[in-house]
């Protein structure tokens, strides 16, 4: 059974934020449907030539408002330039820490550069964290992430963690996208206090799996069967998967479809939305959303 909000035991101001976020916005059923547009700070801005107009945040701020979007996800400099002109009709997740790709991920570590008080200021219904689980500054990331989630528990903020697997060590044990990693990632979400978790699908194979730690290294499971795995280490969290990099409207209904089956709450889809012109992009949008409206929480 999937989780839904009622599942959990939230503070009021946690409960009332989400239930926007899942029952107001959006497809408004129990899922949950996020644009995120913190790419341009941790990829540059190569991710937007293949749509140039993509550059400027208030083309992702028209596809959320005409997509049906629950919510988009930005950093604080995009949120305070271009948010307020579509306050109270796109909900807002401000995403607190973020890095650029320039150094190596050898041992990655997200800063922060905005806090819970900001998401409060600019009217946010959630902040984001990125979490690089596995990587050797781990410690410095719980440390953290432990400030944002006390400071989050005293606004009744619900928290989505971007949880990644990142590092050497991860590399060394199948790699970032191994259902060992992303497995483990979706329980450390839950154990150290994630409202909704991020994950991205796990990728098989064969060969790498065989370097994950058993008894990864030796099981055989399909797709659904990993994705239906991780939903439950999530445990009393709720899950959203990414759509990583474009690929055809068809693969993208594709994929979101066999998330929702796993038991996912819902998704959360980018450069896979907004690399489209904005009439395809507002037209996919659109098909997930008839997707979503499937399978209510």
């Amino acid at each position: 059974m999937p989780i839904r909000l009622t599942d959990l035991t939230l503070p009021a101001g946690k409960k009332a934020r989400l239930h926007r976020l899942l029952y107001q916005g959006g497809p408004a059923n129990g899922t949950l449907l996020l644009l995120p547009i913190d790419q341009g700070l941790e990829h540059g801005p190569r991710d937007f030539f293949p749509n140039p107009p993509s550059a400027d945040a208030d083309f992702q701020l028209r596809v959320a408002a005409a997509g049906g979007y629950s919510g988009i996800a930005m950093q604080v400099g995009l949120a305070e330039k271009y948010f307020p002109d579509y306050a109270g009709r796109v909900p807002l997740v401000l995403k607190l820490n973020g890095k650029t790709e320039i150094p190596s991920d050898e041992a990655p570590l997200s800063p922060l550069n905005a806090s819970v008080e900001d998401a409060v200021r600019l009217g946010a219904d959630a902040v984001g964290y990125t979490l690089y689980v596995g990587s050797a500054r781990q410690d410095e990331d719980f440390l953290q992430f432990s400030e944002v989630r006390r400071e989050a528990e005293r606004y009744g903020m619900p928290v989505i963690v971007w949880s990644y697997p990142r590092g050497t060590a991860v590399e060394a044990r199948g790699g970032k996208d191994s259902f060992y990693a992303i497995d483990y990632a979706a329980r450390v979400a839950q154990e150290l206090g994630a409202d909704v978790v991020k994950l991205n699908v796990p990728r098989p194979d064969p060969e790498r799996a065989k370097l994950s730690p058993k008894p990864y290294s030796d099981l055989a499971l399909n797709e659904g069967e990993m994705l239906r795995h991780v939903v439950q280490s999530a445990g009393r969290t709720l899950v959203i998967f990414a759509g990583g990099e474009r690929g055809t409207a068809d693969e993208v209904v594709a994929k979101a479809s066999a998330v929702l089956e796993a038991g996912a709450t819902g998704l959360i889809f980018g450069r896979n939305i907004w690399q489209r012109p904005f009439d395809e992009a507002v037209s996919v949008s659109l098909r997930i959303r008839d997707l979503l409206l499937q399978h209510p929480r």
